[in-house]
């Protein structure tokens, strides 16, 4: 049956469904978000309607004040928000509604399922969006950049996985396992600033962070010896002045001397 048809019995039969012919939306809705398809939003080119949303404003008409909140992780898993432990359902119920009402969350892109179709997906996770920016702060803040590239290349195989709906999977379990250790010290407070559909990270504070005032500074506290770039500069260069020396110039040599023996 098409949608029509779907409405048309479920109107016949008296059926109640919050769906009409002139809002013929197909809406999954859970804590971390609402996925709305169907009707016009079937068309790339239409920007979605306004009466889609139910979590969000427009940020046009969001506070013109920013609003300011922080986010308390351990571990990896936020534990608090503005300062008051909660567990992860009320923190993420309350987020939805502080963010929400600042114009965040909103998300219009194009999927690419499993079996080849491309589908218009829009999505309300007004939490979501705000809790992973927080998330990112502060591993950057704990987290080596190593660990991070590696940790960016699991957390995308990890989406992919649960996507494709192989959450009840060896390959998954292997997963976590890595990133549970990645995630030990990840604890700290992350404040953000929103504002008119904007999560800007503004402060972040770690007991295990890796920022060193002394060393980042440019004032006299500055503990960091520049006399060892040059050292580690020359070191670093190396293999590219070797590779440039034995292998371009030759190259280059090979070269003019084809053009010597064409003449």
């Amino acid at each position: 049956m098409t949608r029509e048809e779907t409405i048309d019995y479920a109107q016949k039969h008296k059926i109640p469904v919050p769906v009409k012919k002139s809002k013929p939306y197909s809406i999954d809705e859970n804590p971390w978000g609402r996925a709305i398809e169907c009707g016009v939003l079937e068309d790339p080119w239409c920007e979605p309607p306004e009466d889609i949303y139910a979590w969000t404003k427009s940020p046009s008409d969001a506070p013109a004040r920013p609003e300011y909140i922080e986010l308390g992780f351990e571990r990896g898993l936020p534990v608090s928000l503005n300062g008051k432990r909660m567990d992860g359902l009320t923190l993420i119920d309350k987020l939805n509604v502080i963010a929400g009402r600042n114009g965040i969350g909103r998300i219009d892109h194009i999927e690419s399922r499993l079996v080849g179709i491309k589908s218009r997906e829009t999505y309300e996770a007004p939490a979501a969006h705000v809790i992973l920016k927080a998330h990112l702060a502060l591993e950057y803040m704990t987290m080596t950049r190593h660990q991070l590239r590696f940790k960016e290349m699991v957390a995308r195989e990890y989406s992919d996985l649960v996507y494709n709906g192989l959450w009840f999977s060896a390959h998954r379990e292997d997963l976590d396992a890595y990133i549970n250790s990645s995630q030990r010290f990840v604890t700290g407070v992350i404040r953000v600033k929103l504002s008119r559909g904007n999560c800007i990270i503004v402060g972040r504070k770690s007991p295990y962070s890796l920022y060193s005032y002394k060393l980042a500074t440019y004032d006299k506290e500055d503990v960091f010896d520049q006399s060892d770039a040059v050292g580690f500069i020359r070191l670093w260069g190396l293999p590219l002045k070797i590779q440039a020396q034995e292998q371009s110039a030759k190259k280059l040599q090979a070269k003019t001397a084809r053009k010597g023996k064409k003449k």
